[in-house]
């Protein structure tokens, strides 16, 4: 008979995700299974439950699919042939996987993979599944990476809500000497790393716009300089800010047709927009629709080189996130609270 575990799955489309029962995961050769210690809740999470039946078919997903593509672990069990990893090591999941042989992937670039799809292959929790259960399926070592002493709850959410900004941030950075000026608009999981990140490697004042007074009180504690509304009246501060010139990065981490117009009247000539957030905002782009020689980006996760770094700055006390915990069983409600806009940080599920 099956051994059986737990898991939070998105069952039917349309509906709240639940706890299911289902089988638990063997490793196959070259395979790693995981004992679970944490899974980060995401707004892209709510954005695949977002999405109709139609749309889920053609992304090549199917119900039910248990969720949580930030996942940490303790190895479990080995496939045959795996040497990288030993059992009862303690692991972060890089978890954009792709297929390890093309331009991209041999740079650890797995996230810009233009094959994985073709191929089937998908990243946990976001067609295969994810670490929202008691043991995760690895299919490959080098989808993990070493979290050494580093508290698994604390740090799960470095895979993606300090990775993407970390990735964003990084293709700025020569534009963020001292002097600079940096503007994040949104202070929920991924802004309230950006913060810090920004602080930690670049000589930036950094401002926060949100439409919270609690997550622009946050914004404040991890190390924004000034923070204000977001919402017209923030471009004359940022203005005010900047000698009426504008910012040199602009990091929109919500990514709704507001943020993005508003992102695109912050930013100066030769600076840089970041869209990294996917509330479907779309902008205009052509000659005069943003100060001149304005470089839009629409960056996607990290690499997995990117991850370590990550981790790295984790390890030495540069960064920190900030998170509510939840059980496995009330994953549930951490999705309303994430929902409702009401979480401090990010939500970690624990089995």
């Amino acid at each position: 008979m099956a051994e059986m575990m737990k898991a939070l799955q998105y069952v039917t489309v349309g509906d709240a995700p639940k706890i299911m029962t289902i089988p638990k995961p063997h490793a196959g050769p070259g395979q790693i299974v995981l004992k679970v210690t944490a899974a980060g809740v995401c707004h892209s999470d709510e954005f695949v439950m977002s999405l109709p039946a139609e749309a889920f078919g053609v992304m090549g997903w199917s119900t039910p699919l248990t969720l949580g593509h930030e996942g940490a672990g303790i190895v479990h069990e080995l496939g045959d042939g795996v040497t990288e990893f030993a059992i009862g090591d303690s692991v972060a999941v890089y978890g954009p996987w792709g297929c390890g042989t093309c331009s991209y992937c041999v740079q650890g670039k797995e996230m810009l993979c233009p094959f994985a799809a073709g191929m089937g292959i998908q990243p946990p929790g976001l067609g295969s599944p994810g670490a929202m259960a008691e043991y995760l399926l690895i299919d490959s070592p080098r989808h993990l990476v070493a979290l050494g002493t580093l508290d698994p709850v604390q740090n799960v959410s470095l895979t993606d809500a300090a990775l993407t900004p970390y990735h964003a941030i990084k293709n700025s950075l020569s534009k963020l000497g001292a002097g600079s000026t940096a503007v994040t608009i949104g202070a929920g999981g991924l802004g309230h790393m950006a913060i810090q990140l920004l602080r930690a490697l670049t000589g930036a004042t950094v401002i926060t716009l949100d439409i919270s007074d609690a997550k622009l009180a946050l914004a404040k504690e991890v190390g924004a300089h000034h923070t204000f509304q977001s919402n017209d009246d923030a471009i004359a501060r940022v203005h005010e800010l900047t000698g009426g010139i504008g910012a040199n990065a602009v990091f929109d981490f919500v990514g709704a047709q507001p943020t993005v117009e508003l992102a695109s009247k912050l930013v100066r000539p030769e600076g840089d927009l970041h869209i990294v957030g996917i509330g479907g905002g779309m902008l205009p782009v052509g000659f005069g629709a943003t100060a001149y020689d304005v470089n839009i980006r629409t960056p996607y996760w990290g690499s997995r080189l990117e991850l370590m770094e990550v981790i790295e700055l984790a390890q030495q006390g540069k960064i920190k996130v900030e998170f509510e915990q939840f059980s496995l069983d009330d994953g549930p409600t951490a999705y309303e609270r994430l929902h409702h806009g009401d979480l401090r940080g990010r939500a970690v599920l624990v089995p």
